[in-house]
């Protein structure tokens, strides 16, 4: 079998290993050697795509596979890889693994949780692996699916409200997307729905493109937390449960700014160049709007959701401004976020359990209480904030650095309005740190409350780990994804 098949056969397994666990103790076996499985699966693709393209291997996707699913209409089961993919892959493994130990304390109905959970892994493994069109759409679909009971059920606050708002919302993007792949598929002469052939092909008629590419940048753009589509995304997180928001703002909004780059951008070249001014307004708009509404919430959640409403915006805007540095930018953003974002909602989940409120206005004092949970959530607000020597510096100041690479007056000012984001970040990340971690704790029943115990201190290392990793030696991530990204952006530019 193909390691790239693996990827998502390890979740099935997963599911069948869940489904057969008679206690929690089994099933917290099946999640930790199956999570554990995968991030060892991803390190070996890391080192073996690395070795492979050090020996000269100049194929644009690598560990390639292809299996007719449906004849009539060309639809293959096809896999394959360059750097962005192995990039987004290595990120989800280590979201899942950290999400199955800040999971540990689950009580209700813990199996069904995990299967739910283990389905959601499925369709994000399976799309990052995809070169089909059809087989992307499918596993995209099926990475949605499982939110809506996954928040419905074991969220907490208007979880059905923000359930149900989630689920419509990104169906609708859905329902857009599907009529925009279809339209690239005929309109390239039904001949295939591989993506790399499709780009070869480049026979789609301009006239045609200006309507696709708008549906399928919007479908994808929706999970993006694209402007005026975002609003989705802060119910739905404030509502999750601590590792659904984990994986849902740390790998699965990722697949909204890998789907517009891979497949809206590359497929549609001549409309992504005549209609990029109007997204890059919008995305102008969710990194500064974002940022301000994160200023205004007391919620510990809504914060850190609109925080990723920013974030993510900073992606879109990233490839749109297409060049291979900003590109290499968002990449990098997409790594970044996912890992900070994860890290901070596993903090909040902890800190929640313990004190029963995300308010800020009712916490203070907790690094007395909990040092080892406020030293991380300090780590987590730096990385925010863009810290040199953490992954965020890296990925925002290659954003800007390329996005004012465009020498035009238009991508200049929209730079600079984008940079302000930088300032308004640090301002909410530093009340907050010093509201609910410095000062006096008022609460004395907060006093009473225990630090991290052995299963989150566990999550929380191998997430600073990686955050500091990135920030520390970045090279090897920007070197293994930037000839991917150049390609892509040399093919929209020819």
């Amino acid at each position: 079998m193909n390691i790239l098949s693996l990827f998502p056969a390890v979740p099935l397994v997963m599911m069948l290993g869940l489904w057969l666990s008679k206690s929690t103790r089994q099933i917290h076996t099946v999640m930790v050697a199956g999570s554990s499985l995968l991030v060892a699966l991803a390190v070996v693709l890391v080192v073996q795509y690395l070795g492979l393209r050090g020996a000269g291997e100049t194929a644009q996707m690598l560990f390639t596979e292809s299996r007719v699913w449906y004849a009539p209409l060309n639809i293959h089961y096809a896999v394959g890889v360059d750097g962005i993919s192995v990039a987004m892959l290595l990120l989800s493994a280590v979201i899942v693994f950290t999400g199955t130990f800040a999971s540990w304390q689950m009580k209700t109905d813990v199996k069904a949780y995990f299967l739910w959970f283990c389905l959601l892994s499925v369709g994000v493994f399976g799309f990052f692996i995809s070169v089909d069109l059809f087989t992307m759409f499918l596993f995209y679909e099926v990475a949605l699916i499982p939110m809506y009971l996954l928040i419905g059920v074991w969220g907490s606050g208007r979880k059905e409200y923000a359930a149900m708002k989630l689920t419509l919302m990104l169906m609708g993007g859905s329902a857009l997307l599907l009529i925009g792949i279809l339209g690239i598929y005929f309109g390239a002469g039904a001949t295939t729905m591989n993506i790399q052939e499709i780009a070869a092909l480049n026979n789609i008629p301009v006239a045609q493109q200006r309507i696709w590419f708008p549906l399928v940048f919007m479908g994808f753009g929706v999970l993006g937390a694209l402007f005026p589509f975002h609003t989705w995304s802060p119910d739905g997180h404030a509502s999750a449960p601590t590792a659904v928001s984990m994986l849902h703002a740390g790998v699965l909004m990722k697949l909204g700014g890998y789907g517009c780059f891979r497949v809206a951008m590359y497929l549609l070249p001549e409309a992504a160049h005549e209609l990029s001014w109007v997204f890059i307004i919008l995305t102008t708009i969710s990194v500064v709007y974002g940022a301000f509404s994160a200023c205004v919430q007391t919620d510990l959640k809504y914060i850190n959701a609109y925080s990723s409403v920013s974030h993510c915006g900073l992606v879109l805007f990233a490839v749109l401004m297409m060049n291979t540095t900003a590109g290499t930018g968002a990449v990098l953003q997409m790594l970044s976020h996912g890992l900070m974002t994860a890290l901070f909602f596993a903090l909040i989940g902890m800190i929640y359990g313990r004190t029963h409120t995300r308010d800020i206005r009712q916490l203070g004092g907790l690094m007395k209480v909990m040092p080892f949970l406020a030293v991380g959530y300090v780590i987590a607000g730096l990385a925010n904030l863009g810290l040199p020597g953490l992954s965020g510096f890296v990925a925002e100041m290659t954003i800007f650095n390329g996005a004012f690479m465009n020498a035009d007056t238009f991508h200049r000012v929209v730079t600079v309005i984008a940079c302000t984001s930088i300032v308004i970040t640090a301002v909410y990340i530093l009340r907050v740190v010093g509201k609910i971690l410095y000062g006096t704790c008022d609460n004395p029943e907060h006093l009473k409350l225990s630090d991290a115990t052995w299963d989150e201190r566990l999550s929380v290392v191998c997430l600073v780990v990686a955050i500091a990793g990135m920030g520390l030696a970045p090279l090897w991530v920007s070197d293994m994804i930037r000839g991917s990204v150049a390609e892509i952006i040399a093919h929209i530019l020819s």
